[in-house]
Parts: structure tokens; C-alpha cells; sequence
């Protein structure tokens, strides 16, 4: 790849008569542009802002919390967001709306954290809610939660590292020392770039208690203790311990949260309480009006949001008749009401993304730990071994304490003191340096022996101090009484109840539709009509338009399926539930509006199949005939559209749908028709296949039509019956053609 040069080439200015001025132009290679510019925006977008790390806070709540800390938020009344975040810049420079938003997620008042850190007073909005917006910072206030006593533990006593701010005028922590597995307590969701991360929240008391056990057996069985993910919004998790064993083992995986609801009688309605966590309210009433818009929720007569200072409170009215258990099974796997979240336990180790199972997060968040407990032992131990030293240099001055007063008397400069001291008693600088910050009051053999007496204790504690830094059970042993504390002074119940399957009632979509007989309708330019036999019997004549009629009519149920065969060779799969009960006295439906035909596709045949056991027999303008078995059309899917239903060798001209053997009659353009029996077709169970020869077409006749010979008119089949195909046929006589019987019927009209 060629190296970047600099060119320059002459460019006159439009509009101004300078001329002879060039442009510098840079020529860069893609590669070198992505390596230079995207590479290092894509590592900063990782590591420094959308991954979390093993204490469980991405960079941004860790700056603010820590600046909220800084400030004596931890004690005392709250103050203003604005304050918070104003401070909050010297750490994050990215601007107060984004530092505002990350309170307002880590607040008790929006209810998006199991486990809140910032105690919020004011509208910080819901987490259940799309439209219910949170107040400007100028109007809330805030402080720290009790729980973040357990995140800044010993964080003055060297627990965790400590690096510049990005102008190098102040320290921040790189991580925050937290006592407690804050990484599975903390739902965290973020999109770097190429990689994202979403980490489902875990009840407090569970992870804690989890983190006991891998403490004490890391082969411990985890679903024991940390049973399954918990929700700030409840809900109820549907239990499935196959998909949690792979989410616990991989980070990757999925789990399905529904809404919970109680039914009132009364008023028959239905007050849902708690929704899934990956959803809003507003959501769910969209889908919900959505869907009643459709005609496919047709049991539900209104739905409100009713939502209140005692929480969310979603309302659906009930028709009457309708099951409420029903009902909900329906509504759960039509809308959002249950939702499934998935996971990505995408953490930053070391400043390396991983994607790690629960095991392998409890293992490096123990890990981790163990060293800021050292850290925090080693700290203790270096301060107590500096009380030592210093204590042990004024025990030496108790054995003469005239000889320190008479040395510090002799010495005519200030800055002579201390190295006189160390020459006098031997001890060294620091020692001396004590001995001469003494007040002279405390000059006394009283004070001195005090102070001595605390040697013997302070060497037994550096003797147990430095047991403790080199027993790894003695640190477990600590990580371990402070998480049962924890345990006990912040853990609640869990809000998300768990559901095994075996506990849930399915319904399948013909549970949720009633079923009665109906009659359908088609006419030849393909309006649809569903119609009761009662509004049948009522009704008057059908309405069609002027160059409309009627075309196909058969009984059928509101359950059943309908295949719609097209001229495009396509098949629509659809259900009589799915069309509303009409009137004859109405055009209809227009079904490839309905059912979203291509642009200029047409409806040509109407059929309902049953339990799929029958056959179906396509006749084409070139006298072929195909028996297609109706097993052929049958989905196990959802599919509503098939292509290739038919050969498009030739225009289909007839479809006659068969449950058994039956008579065929054709008729040809020429003025022939031939009637055989159905068994001479070989059934297939491929949908395109061309078919056999059934009639015998001569030069510039196609077949014109074909029918079951019970619906024709021939009153001697007999002339036109053959034992075999292809064949001709015979001429057809006028009374075969139906003449005489048009001809009475227009002499009774007259």
C-alpha cells in the first residue's frame, strides 16, 4: 500500500477573482484512515464508556458516584442534581445531559436497579413507562443510598487504584471497591462498537448468597442459590432450567418475563400490576389497540393506563362471555405483556472485553475482591508497623526524659532538634521527628507510659494483620462475614416470581375463537362473505357489483382453514376467523386486499380443506389435468403465502376439490365435452407437477372449463363417458348445454 503524500493542485475560488491559489489535499489510504481514526474511537467507545467492569458500573456511574461521595453525600440531607452534575464534569466531560441521564437510571425514583444507589427526591420518570419523562436536574434532588456504604468500603485505605481525570487536575478510583458481587446485581445494557453488552439483574440477598457458596466450593451448584434473574419491574420468569444452565455456563442466553394480573369479577376487567422489564406501558396499549383495530382481539372492549402514585396499573374491559385466563394467554403471545430479554455477560477484564458465564464472573469478581481485602489488610498493617516504630523511638526517651528536655534546651537552632535527638537516643528521623512534635504538657512520665503500653497490643495486632495477608481463608473468610452482613442490613425479596412451565395453561388460537357453522361466499372477481345461516335465512338478496356475480359457495366453520389460489400460482393460507361476520346484503371483502396480493393478483378459487385428506384437481387451458394431493398445502408454520402452488406451464382454467372418487366433465372451446372418472388421474404429492393429457384439444381450442358432472347440466353423460384418457369427446346437444333449461327460465320471466 502506497505511503500518504501530500499533492497540490491549482483551484480558483468561485466568486472571487484570486487567482493562483492552491489547496493542500491529503490522499490517504482506508486503511490507514481506519486504523488512525476508527480504530482508536471503537477501543475508547469499548473500554471507556459501554462495557462495565468486575465492580459492576460503566465508567460514567462510577464518575458520578464517586464525585456524589466526594461531596459528603453519603450523610446528610440531599442537594440539587445540578449541583451533582455540575461536579460531576470535572470527571466526565461529556456534558451534563448525559451525566443527568445516568442518575436518573441509577435513582430509586425511576426504578430501573434492583438495587438503587442514588436516593432520589422529585420526577426522575419510570423505567415502565416510554412517555413519562423525567424533570429537569434544577428540580430534583439526590444523595447516596445506604448500599453504597457496601461500594466505597475502605476505599481510603488503598483498596483500589487510583488514576488522573482527563485534564490530570484530580484523582478518580479506577474501579470502585465493592463488597458485594455488584456486577450480577446491576442490570447494565450497553452497544459499543462491534461488541455489546446486557447483563440482567440479580436479586441482592441471591447473588450475595451465591458468592458465599463459590467462595466456599467453587464447584458449588449455582441455581441453588442464584435461582434466576430478578426484575425491578417484577413480572413473573418463566422457569425453563435447560435455557438458565446455558446462560449461567455461556453469558449467552435468553430469559421470558409476562406480566402478572389479577381478574375483577365485578367489573369484569382485567388490572394488570407488573410488566415485563424490556417493555413500556404505552407499548402495550399500541399493540393492544392494534390488535383490536385488526378484528383479531375481538374480546376486549377498551383498555387505559390508570397509573398512579401507588404504581402501574394497566386496565383492559372485558366483553361479556369472555374467559379472562383465555383472554391473557392470547394477549401474552400477541403483545408485548410477555417479552423475552437476552443476555450478553459482556464484561471488561483487565481493559478486555469477555464474555463470561455466572461461574466465571463469581470466579474473577473473587478474585478481585481477595485483592482488595489484601490491599486493604496490607494498608492496615503498614500503619500499625508505622505506630510501632514511632512508639517504639518514645519508649527510649522514657529512660531519660531530662536528657530529651535538656538536649531540645541546648539546641540553639530549630532545624538542630531532631538530629540531636537521633544522636542523643539513637533513634532515627521519623522517631525523632515524633519525639519533637511532643507538646511540652505531654512531656510527662504519665503521658509517655500510655503511649507505650499500646506496643504490646499494636505487635499482636501486626502479628495477626500479617497472618491474615498470607491465610487466603482468613480473606475469604472476611469477603465472606461482610457479604452475610450485607445480606442482612439490604436484602429483600425477590420481586420477579418464578413460573415453571408445567404450571402454565396453554391454549392454543382455536381456544381463543369460538366456533359456529358458517357460509362462505366468493364471486368471481374475489369479494369474500362469511355469513351465519340465521343472518342467511334474515338476509336478502346478495349484493355484487354490475359486472360481478356469484362463483363459489360451501358451508364451513369459523375455525376452519381457507386456501386462496391466485392466478399468479400462489396459495394464501388463511382462517374464516380471520374475516368478520358480513351480511348478503354487503359487497364484502376483497381478498387480495385482505390478504396482501401482489400487485395485480387475482383471486380464482376458494376452498376449505378440511383435515387436509382429500385431493385437488387443476385444469389447464392445454387440456392437462393434475391431481394434487391436499396434504401437499398443508404447513406446519405459520406460513401465510405459498409459491409454486401450481404448474405455470399453462393458464389454470378450473380447480375442483375432491374427498373421494367422483365423474369429471370438461368442455372444450370447440363445442366437445368428455366426462370420466376421477380415478383415471394419478394423485401426486408435488404441487407443480403438469399433469397428464385429459382431453384431446385441437389447433385454436383450449379447454374452457371443468366441473363435477352432479354441477353440470349433460342429461346423457353416457354420450360423453370414455373408459380412458386423453380424449376428444363428443359434440355437445343443446339440451347437454343447459339451452332448453335457460330458455324456460327466461319464458317465466317474460
Amino acid at each position: 500500500m502506497p505511503r500518504a503524500k501530500k499533492t497540490q493542485e491549482s483551484k480558483k475560488p468561485t466568486g472571487a477573482n484570486v487567482e493562483g491559489l492552491k489547496a493542500e489535499v491529503l490522499e490517504q489510504p482506508i486503511t490507514d484512515t481506519l486504523e488512525l481514526n476508527f480504530m482508536p474511537y471503537a477501543m475508547s467507545v469499548i473500554i471507556s464508556r459501554a462495557i462495565p467492569e468486575i465492580d459492576g458500573f460503566k465508567p460514567a456511574q462510577r464518575k458520578l458516584l464517586y464525585t456524589m461521595y466526594k461531596m459528603g453525600l453519603m450523610t446528610g440531607s440531599r442537594t440539587k442534581s445540578a449541583n451533582i452534575v455540575g461536579q460531576t464534569m470535572r470527571l466526565n466531560p461529556h456534558g451534563d445531559g448525559p451525566i443527568y441521564e445516568t442518575m436518573v437510571r441509577l435513582s430509586k425514583g425511576n426504578g430501573a436497579l434492583l438495587t438503587p444507589f442514588v436516593d432520589s427526591k422529585g420526577n426522575f420518570g419510570k423505567v415502565y413507562s416510554r412517555d413519562m419523562a423525567y424533570a429537569a436536574s434544577r428540580y430534583t434532588e439526590a444523595k447516596l443510598s445506604p448500599i453504597c456504604a457496601e461500594v466505597f468500603r475502605d476505599i481510603d485505605r488503598d483498596t483500589v487504584d487510583f488514576v488522573d481525570n482527563y485534564d490530570n487536575t484530580m484523582t478518580e478510583p479506577a474501579l470502585l471497591p465493592t463488597s458485594f458481587p455488584n456486577i450480577l446485581v446491576s442490570a447494565n445494557i450497553g452497544i459499543a462498537v462491534g461488541m455489546a453488552s446486557s447483563i440482567c439483574g440479580f436479586n441482592l440477598a441471591e447473588a450475595c448468597k451465591a458468592a458465599i457458596e463459590y467462595i466456599a466450593d467453587p464447584d458449588c451448584d449455582l441455581t441453588q442459590t442464584l435461582i434466576a434473574p430478578d426484575f425491578p419491574t417484577g413480572g413473573e420468569l418463566i422457569y425453563k432450567s435447560d435455557e438458565l444452565e446455558t446462560l449461567y455456563n455461556t453469558g449467552k442466553g435468553s430469559v421470558k418475563v409476562r406480566a402478572r394480573w389479577r381478574y375483577v369479577k365485578d367489573a369484569n376487567l382485567i388490572e394488570i400490576t407488573e410488566i415485563p422489564y424490556s417493555t413500556t406501558a404505552e407499548l402495550i396499549i399500541d399493540k393492544v389497540a392494534e390488535l383490536v383495530r385488526s378484528g383479531r382481539l375481538r374480546e376486549v372492549s377498551d383498555m387505559r393506563d390508570e397509573t398512579d402514585l401507588s404504581g402501574l396499573k394497566l386496565t383492559v374491559e372485558l366483553k361479556r362471555g369472555t374467559d379472562p385466563d383465555k383472554l391473557m394467554a392470547k394477549l401474552f403471545r400477541l403483545t408485548p405483556l410477555m417479552d423475552t430479554f437476552s443476555c450478553n455477560f459482556n464484561v471488561l477484564i483487565a481493559g478486555v472485553p469477555r464474555v463470561m458465564g455466572v461461574r466465571e464472573l463469581l470466579e474473577e469478581w473473587t478474585a478481585w475482591r481477595i485483592d482488595c481485602v489484601k490491599r486493604r489488610v496490607y494498608s492496615e498493617l503498614q500503619k500499625k508497623k508505622d505506630r510501632l516504630h514511632l512508639l517504639l523511638g518514645l519508649s527510649k526517651i522514657l529512660l531519660d526524659i531530662d536528657k530529651a528536655i535538656q538536649i531540645i534546651r541546648a539546641t540553639e537552632e530549630e532545624s538542630e532538634v531532631v538530629p540531636n535527638l537521633m544522636i542523643g537516643f539513637g533513634i532515627d528521623e521519623l522517631q525523632a521527628e515524633y519525639v519533637a512534635e511532643i507538646r511540652l504538657r505531654n512531656i510527662n512520665r504519665e503521658y509517655i507510659l500510655k503511649r507505650t503500653d499500646e506496643i504490646s497490643e499494636l505487635e499482636e495486632a501486626i502479628k495477626d494483620l500479617d497472618d491474615t495477608l498470607h491465610s487466603n481463608r482468613r480473606i475469604k473468610s472476611i469477603i465472606t462475614s461482610e457479604l452475610k452482613e450485607i445480606i442482612k442490613k439490604h436484602g429483600e425479596e425477590r420481586r420477579t416470581k418464578i413460573v415453571y412451565e408445567d404450571e402454565i395453561e396453554t391454549f392454543t388460537e382455536e381456544d381463543h375463537v369460538e366456533d359456529y357453522a358458517v357460509n362462505i361466499f366468493m364471486s368471481r372477481e374475489g369479494y369474500f362473505k362469511k355469513i351465519t345461516p340465521l343472518s342467511l335465512r334474515m338476509g336478502g338478496e346478495h349484493k355484487y357489483k354490475d359486472s360481478d356475480g356469484p362463483f363459489i359457495a360451501f358451508e364451513s366453520k369459523n375455525r376452519n382453514d381457507l386456501l386462496i389460489f391466485t392466478d399468479r400460482q400462489q396459495c394464501y393460507k388463511a382462517r374464516v376467523s380471520d374475516f368478520e361476520d358480513t351480511k348478503a346484503s354487503s359487497l364484502g371483502t376483497y381478498l387480495p386486499t385482505a390478504l396482501d396480493m401482489d400487485e395485480g393478483e387475482n383471486a380464482i378459487f376458494l376452498l376449505d380443506p378440511g383435515n387436509y385428506g382429500g385431493h385437488i384437481i387443476f385444469f389447464y387451458e392445454n387440456g392437462k389435468a393434475a391431481r394434487v394431493e391436499l396434504s401437499a398445502y398443508a404447513t406446519k408454520t405459520n406460513r401465510k403465502k405459498l409459491t409454486g402452488a401450481y404448474s405455470d406451464r399453462s393458464p389454470a382454467i378450473s380447480i375442483v376439490q375432491l374427498e373421494g372418487d367422483a365423474e369429471l366433465a370438461l368442455y372444450s372451446s370447440d363445442g366437445r365435452a368428455v366426462v370420466f372418472s376421477s380415478s383415471l388421474l394419478a394423485p401426486k404429492s408435488t404441487r407443480a407437477t403438469q399433469g397428464v393429457a385429459a382431453m384431446t384439444i385441437r389447433k385454436r381450442h383450449t379447454l374452457e372449463k371443468a366441473a363435477l358432472l352432479e354441477m353440470t347440466m349433460i342429461e346423457t353423460p353416457s354420450r360423453y363417458r370414455v373408459r380412458s384418457i386423453p380424449a376428444t369427446g363428443a359434440l355437445l346437444k343443446p339440451e347437454d348445454r343447459g339451452e332448453e333449461q335457460l330458455n324456460l327460465l327466461a319464458e317465466e320471466s317474460v
